[in-house]
């Protein structure tokens, strides 16, 4: 039998090998590692479907494959697995899927996308002929989603018909200039070594999948950034004081988890810094939880961890968290869940260098924190100069959804909670 690539998650139909586990010939069991993939950012193990001994290996590392693609064919000892692991049965109206309902219109039309593990079930209930039921199957149609003109709501071609064209009108919407904006010009293709020698390497899934993101946030978000300085002294000094103590308990105390700390707790104070534009319902999400996303550095490129319900949790929690989240996104062992759902991003270039930087909006958040690297300076204070470590800060926020009067007043609020951090909070409770 043939062992095919599982359904992958929401929104996921393919991924990139990364490393194949077996050869011709290898004993195979059911639910053993076959070979790891890499879609989005994340790295994830894919498992035998079934046991037996390899026949044949379809993919290599590098390949890109899809949902219901051969990975490997096994030949004796072979079971069959449960149905829905493969379910090579709903991948095969994908591609004309994404003829009938391009990308292009998923903001537009949210609502009228088609859940690829519903299409046939959907359909079957819907009152529409069979004629009807096998177009719709065949352009990748939900009729769930589609108006019946008819009596009782009965379907018939002119629906499916009208039903196309507000999905075409949509996508127009959606990628059509503003009014006298010039046409983005199509890229060209340079040939750099007629200047002299060049190196080439392939774009990775991952810095694919970063330079996508920046995009669509640069195109779409009207951005500002705040910037300002704040005094880590006595950030710095609860953190040369506890450190022993979080030693002790397995867990290096980095100043990050008191930054996890109070950005939470201005959050809290200012929830539309905690909430995201829905352009398609015209409103503004506010969050009641704050789950706070941390920018990791890896040899692969740039990942974001989320931490989940920071407010809830003691610093020595947040300082195990931050340490395990950041090994796994290192080792390229974190999961896609434990890089979404967050609702504000800190990155913090403190450990590398540099100052003020402008960090760019981790959509579908509406801000993030930039972090540079405190230095010793003099500061004024009552009339006194004084050596402080000073921590350059930048808040990038969505001027569509906030002010700029709010994104300062937030700016100043997380500075005195920077700098009149509560000891309390440090303290390890017995």
């Amino acid at each position: 039998m043939d062992v095919k690539l599982p359904k992958l998650g929401e929104g996921a139909d393919s991924g990139v090998v990364v490393n194949v586990f077996v050869k011709e010939g290898d004993t195979v069991a059911k639910d053993q590692a076959i070979l790891e993939l890499e879609n989005e950012k994340a790295v994830a193990t894919i498992p035998s479907t079934a046991a037996g001994v390899v026949g044949k290996v379809h993919v290599k590392p590098g390949d890109r494959v899809g949902v219901g693609q051969k990975i490997i064919t096994l030949n004796d000892g072979g079971q069959a697995a449960p149905a829905p692991a493969a379910a090579p049965a709903v991948t095969a109206p994908k591609p004309a899927a994404k003829k009938a309902a391009p990308q292009v219109v998923e903001d537009e039309v949210e609502e009228e996308q088609v859940p690829e593990v519903e299409e046939e079930v959907s359909n079957a209930v819907v009152a529409a002929s069979p004629s009807v039921r096998k177009m719709a199957r065949e352009l990748g149609i939900n009729l769930s989603k589609v108006r019946g003109s008819q009596a009782g709501g009965r379907i018939v071609t002119a629906d499916l018909r009208n039903y196309i064209q507000r999905l075409v009108a949509a996508a127009k919407k959606a990628t059509a200039p503003a009014a006298g904006a010039p046409a983005k010009p199509a890229p060209v293709q340079i040939d750099f070594s007629q200047w002299g020698p060049i190196a080439k390497k392939p774009v990775s899934q991952l810095r694919a999948v970063i330079a996508r993101r920046m995009s669509e946030s640069w195109d779409s978000v009207v951005r500002v950034t705040q910037f300002d300085d704040a005094d880590f002294t006595k950030l710095n000094e609860l953190r040369k004081k506890f450190a022993a103590a979080y030693e002790a308990k397995g867990v290096k105390l980095t100043l990050t988890p008191f930054v996890l700390k109070a950005v939470a707790e201005m959050l809290k104070k200012h929830p539309m810094f905690n909430s995201s534009l829905d352009v398609v319902a015209n409103e503004i999400v506010l969050k009641e939880y704050v789950h706070l996303g941390i920018a990791v550095d890896t040899e692969q490129g740039l990942m974001v961890p989320v931490i989940r319900d920071v407010d809830k949790k003691s610093l020595l929690d947040l300082a195990k968290e931050v340490e395990s989240l950041a090994a796994k996104a290192r080792d390229r062992k974190i999961s896609a869940d434990e890089m979404k759902g967050g609702t504000f991003t800190i990155s913090n270039q403190g450990a590398i260098g540099g100052a003020h930087f402008t960090p760019v909006i981790n959509l579908p958040e509406v801000a993030i924190l930039g972090l540079g690297r405190g230095a010793m300076k003099p500061v004024v204070r009552d009339g006194k100069v004084e050596i402080r470590m000073m921590t350059p800060m930048a808040v990038s926020y969505d001027h569509r959804v906030i002010d700029g009067g709010s994104a300062a007043r937030f700016t100043v609020d997380l500075v005195k909670a920077f700098e009149n951090f509560d000891e309390a909070l440090v303290a390890i409770k017995s």
